[in-house]
C-alpha cells in the first residue's frame, strides 16, 4: 500500500493509505474528506468540553458576562442547579452536571487523540470511517447531555450537521473542496484524469510527504533543510560556543599552564610509571 503523509505548513497532518491503481480524483477527494472531517474535530472537540462546563451558546444578541447583565440590565437569567457562569460570556452556565461533562469530556479526548498529528510519528493511518464514528460518539454524548437538542446557532450543531458549519469558525477558511483542490509530491502535481502511479510508479510498498492545497497556488514552498526544533537547537549551541570563545578572548588568566596537558615532560613521565610520583610534602 502507498502512504502518503499530508503535511500542513504549521507541522500539522495525517498518514493515509492508498493503492497505486487508485485515480488521482478520487485520491484528492478522499483526502480533502479526511482533511474536513479532522477540522470538524478540531472545532467540536474543545467546544463539547465547554458545552459540559457552561451548557449550550447563547444567541449574539443575548452573549455577554451573566454578572453584567444582571446588575446593569435587569436580567432575569434561568440557572439550573449546575450552574457556572461562562467567563467569556458566550453560553449559559447551564451544564448538564458532573457525570455528563465527564463523557463529553471523553469522547472529545477520544476524538481529538485520534486526529492528533502525533499519529504520523506512531506511524498510524487514518480513516474517514473511523473519524466518522469519533464524531458519532460526540454526537451521542451531546443527545445524552441535553436530550431536546442544542439550539440552531451553537457551533457545536453547525460543526456535527455538516463541515458547511464551519463557515465562520476559527477553521473556516480552510475548508478544502475537492473540486478546487490540488495535490502535490516533490514539486509535481497530482494531474486529475490520471492515476497514482502515474506520478509514482507502480511501488506499492512506497511512502511520500504530499502537501493538500487549493487549485491556483502555485507550487508549495520546498520542506526546510532542518525543522524548528533542530533549527532553535542549533542556534542554542552555536551562541553557547560564541559565549565560551568571548569570554577565553576576554580572559587574561594563564591558569591553563598549570593543567596535565600544559606540562611538557607529562607524557615521558606517563610511559616511564612515573607520573604519580611527588616531591615529599607535595600533593
Amino acid at each position: 500500500m502507498v502512504i502518503i503523509s499530508v503535511k500542513k505548513p504549521d507541522g500539522d497532518g495525517f498518514l493515509y493509505e492508498t493503492t497505486t491503481t487508485t485515480s488521482n480524483d478520487d485520491l484528492i477527494a478522499q483526502l480533502c474528506e479526511i482533511w474536513n472531517a479532522r477540522l470538524r474535530v478540531r472545532i467540536l472537540a474543545p467546544s463539547l468540553r465547554e458545552l459540559g462546563k457552561h451548557g449550550p451558546m447563547k444567541k449574539i444578541e443575548e452573549q455577554g458576562l451573566d454578572e453584567v447583565k444582571e446588575k446593569y440590565e435587569d436580567a432575569n437569567l434561568i440557572k439550573n442547579e449546575f450552574y457556572v457562569a461562562d467567563p467569556s460570556g458566550l453560553r449559559t452556565g447551564n451544564g448538564p452536571g458532573h457525570e455528563l461533562a465527564a463523557t463529553l469530556n471523553r469522547v472529545a479526548d477520544d476524538a481529538e487523540q485520534y486526529c492528533d498529528k502525533s499519529q504520523v510519528q506512531a506511524r498510524k493511518n487514518l480513516t474517514l470511517e473511523e473519524i466518522n464514528d469519533k464524531i458519532a460518539n460526540m454526537r451521542g454524548a451531546v443527545m445524552m447531555a441535553f436530550p431536546m437538542g442544542l439550539p440552531e446557532w451553537d457551533t457545536i450543531k453547525l460543526a456535527m450537521d455538516s463541515v458547511d458549519g464551519l463557515e465562520g469558525t476559527g477553521v473556516g477558511a480552510e475548508v478544502m473542496d475537492p473540486e478546487n483542490a490540488a495535490l502535490w509530491v516533490a514539486g509535481k502535481e497530482f494531474m486529475k484524469g490520471q492515476l497514482v502511479s502515474d506520478r509514482l510508479g507502480k511501488n506499492e510498498k512506497t511512502k511520500v510527504i504530499a502537501k493538500l492545497q487549493k487549485s491556483g497556488s502555485g507550487p508549495p514552498q520546498r520542506e526546510p533543510a532542518v525543522s524548528e526544533e533542530e533549527r532553535k537547537a542549533m542556534m542554542a549551541h552555536y551562541f553557547k560556543k560564541q559565549e565560551e570563545m568571548k569570554k577565553l578572548a576576554e580572559s587574561q588568566d594563564d591558569d591553563y599552564l598549570a593543567s596535565a596537558w600544559a606540562d611538557s615532560g607529562n607524557m615521558k613521565r606517563s610511559l616511564q610509571g612515573v607520573g604519580d610520583i611527588r616531591a615529599p610534602g607535595l600533593r
